[in-house]
């Protein structure tokens, strides 16, 4: 499997898992503050997904995110591949508004996507939906020069490019030949049925079977994802092969990480 597409742990000392942030940039701040002052060489940081989209914040969130990077990696013996960033559904939305104009039906598209929260992300780069949507009935030219306009602003703001460029699809604790072992990280869903690389956008959009998974994937014990569809309702949750960390953060509630050794154990809960 592609290091391009998964991000390989290894066999951490531990790894804290950051649950869907929905630009909650000042929970955000409370949780790095939290968790700074302990992560420790040989540990690993992994955000789940869904950190942009919904909440008013957008860009302080991924200003944070890059700035709390440096911060970490400022400490002895960190590295950059100890911080994983991945992909969910609003950083996977928001990567399909830029190729809009190769849409089959881009209007319909683009209004589903303000419905699922993609306005938020769109603003930090000027972008409005209603812009957008004349841009889409005008055609495919005027809805390319948008698209344009809005990647040039995103790689105007410092890092932000960078940041949505390095995005995973999952991440997992991994042997010496780079093959899973006992955790998996996933944004929303898994179908425990195939194998990694035939996820696709199950990753993101297979949330709803979450719940019912009910023995180990293959040699992974633990599979943990940061969004629930449902939003939290109820809080983190962990069963015996899974653990989600919505805790309705962007509708609300709060940001969860979980702090995990590598075999799958849960050590500690940290909230903000």
């Amino acid at each position: 499997m592609s290091d391009q597409k998964f991000a390989l742990l290894g066999r951490p000392r531990r790894i804290w898992a950051v649950g869907a942030i929905h630009g909650d940039a000042g929970r955000l701040a409370a949780l790095h503050e939290d968790i700074g002052a302990r992560f420790q060489a040989g540990d690993r940081l992994v955000y789940l997904g869904n950190m942009v989209g919904r909440g008013a914040l957008v860009r302080e969130t991924l200003d944070e995110l890059l700035y709390f990077r440096r911060h970490v990696m400022a400490k002895p013996s960190v590295l950059a591949s100890d911080i994983v960033y991945l992909r969910g559904g609003q950083e996977e939305m928001w990567q399909k508004l830029l190729q809009l104009q190769f849409a089959p039906n881009p209007l319909d598209v683009l209004h589903w996507m303000i419905g699922q929260g993609v306005e938020a992300t769109l603003a930090v780069y000027g972008g409005t939906a209603a812009y957008g949507i004349a841009a889409a009935r005008d055609g495919a030219v005027s809805l390319a020069r948008w698209t344009n306009d809005l990647r040039a602003a995103m790689r105007n703001a410092p890092g932000h490019g960078a940041l949505f460029s390095a995005l995973r699809r999952a991440a997992y604790t991994s042997d010496a030949q780079g093959q899973p072992t006992e955790m998996l990280f996933v944004n929303a869903g898994l179908d425990t049925a195939k194998p990694l690389h035939m996820q696709a956008d199950i990753f993101w959009w297979g949330g709803n079977s979450f719940p019912r998974i009910d023995q180990p994937y293959g040699s992974v014990r633990r599979i943990v994802r940061g969004y629930d569809p449902a939003h939290g309702q109820g809080g983190a949750h962990l069963t015996d092969f899974t653990a989600s960390l919505d805790g309705g953060a962007g509708f609300g509630g709060r940001l969860v990480c979980g702090c995990f050794a590598p075999d799958g154990a849960l050590l500690e809960m940290v909230e903000a």
